[in-house]
């Protein structure tokens, strides 16, 4: 049986380490990057069946990350589920446009982040 695998990437270390926990709690392997282009680069590689990004990131940003995550055939498959502070209406319908398949606001809830595992791929 394959291990189910979740990619969480966030400039804010506490958020990294709180969605981690949350993600590992429930049975998940969960590797992390830093900003949009580690993110690129570890989605490519490891494949994850899941990935929570945050919107606000210094280099890339997730909107950015997850048009790049779209037009790249080994990515696209993979569902994004947005983890942003930005989190108005607005922001709700932007982030489906670019691809997202839900929009989290911080602060999160476990049920919050484990509910958005359904759409793992």
């Amino acid at each position: 049986m394959t291990a189910n695998k979740a990619l969480v990437v966030d400039d804010s270390t506490t958020d990294l380490s709180n969605l981690k926990t949350i993600l590992q709690d429930a049975g998940w392997l969960v590797n992390t990057a830093s900003n949009g282009m580690q993110a690129l680069e570890r989605a490519k590689n490891d494949r994850p069946s899941i990935i929570f990004l945050d919107i606000v990131m210094p280099q890339l940003d997730g909107y950015g990350t997850s048009r790049a995550l779209a037009d790249d055939p080994a990515t696209k498959g993979i569902p994004v589920v947005f983890v942003s502070t930005k989190n108005t209406r607005a922001d709700q319908v932007w982030a489906k446009a670019q691809g997202g398949k839900m929009l989290i606001g911080k602060p999160f809830s476990a049920d919050q982040i484990v509910d958005a595992l359904k759409f793992a791929a």
